[in-house]
């Protein structure tokens, strides 16, 4: 009699949940493994094309440019050259304001008197690039003799970077671009202005609420206009329990261009030094004339 192959005759165990004589399930070899990049594929998800066969064969339109791929690149490559362009700037005060401020005007003559005394205290201005109080404020600070910045953004009534930019940078995407203006910024003022101005100081009361930046003073300027919003803010979202009474502190509130700038310094001061003399997030000092947001 021939040996039996069979190993449950030889007193081999059968596999758990198996009876003698059964036949082992084992789990097919993938159908092909693919490396792409840091994945590793198998089966049906293993089949596609090698990536630089499709970078060298691919012809015709350019479809891939409009993708999200290539858009994380083009986001890349606006904050590499934002922060390899501002990298030097030194001290800054980003400045905010209606794009629609009228030459001439009270508040275009504003932001200009505080562009140049910004540049004469010794920090660079910021703006965002385009006309109005932001050509204004970048105006003073080159009669200032100061380092005039513009931001500028894409937009379908894009009217281009204003004369008075002696470095200016454009962007495609809102938030890199609102990046830089608090990473090289050591303040803000806000001058009168519309929805993009809002945005951008509610923008920096909550990082500074947040406590992503830390001694970073925010000024308004124009009691007349930022009044009205200031008391919606008190009788309204604090004493509905939306935000702390301690939130309004980080508001300044004054009509002087002079005071501005000095509240503006003495909180950049502190956000060089925080550790210093003077504490708060960026309130100023009890003494120092402005009124309490």
């Amino acid at each position: 009699m021939g040996m039996s192959t069979d190993p449950q005759k030889h007193g081999e165990p059968a596999p758990a949940g198996k009876t003698p004589g059964e036949a082992r399930e084992t789990p097919p070899p993938p159908a092909g493994i693919r490396h792409k990049g840091p994945l590793e594929l198998r089966r049906k998800a293993a089949k596609v094309t090698m990536s630089d066969r499709t970078l060298l064969d691919t012809k015709g339109p350019g479809q891939f440019v409009h993708t999200d791929p290539w858009r994380v690149l083009r986001i890349q490559s606006e904050f590499v050259e934002g922060f390899g362009a501002l990298a030097d700037l030194g001290p800054a005060v980003s400045v905010f304001g209606s794009a629609r401020t009228v030459p001439g005007s009270l508040n275009y003559e504003l932001a200009v008197e505080v562009g140049r005394k910004l540049a004469e205290a010794g920090l660079a201005v910021i703006t965002g690039g385009g006309p109005g109080s932001m050509e204004a404020a970048n105006k003073g600070a080159v009669q200032g003799n100061g380092v005039s910045v513009g931001l500028g953004i894409e937009l379908p009534f894009e009217q281009g970077m204003n004369q008075w930019v002696d470095l200016g940078i454009n962007f495609r995407y809102f938030f890199a671009r609102k990046t830089m203006f608090v990473k090289y910024a050591q303040g803000f003022i806000v001058l009168p202005g519309g929805l993009g101005t809002l945005d951008e100081l509610f923008e920096a009361m909550v990082l500074v609420q947040t406590r992503k930046v830390t001694s970073f003073p925010i000024v308004l300027v124009g009691t007349a206009f930022w009044s009205p919003m200031v008391e919606w803010i008190q009788t309204t979202l604090v004493s509905e329990g939306m935000m702390s009474e301690e939130d309004l502190d980080l508001l300044q509130v004054v009509d002087d261009p002079a005071l501005a700038v000095e509240l503006v310094v003495e909180g950049a001061a502190r956000h060089r030094n925080p550790n210093g003399n003077g504490a708060g997030s960026g309130s100023g000092t009890g003494n120092s004339g402005g009124t309490r947001g």
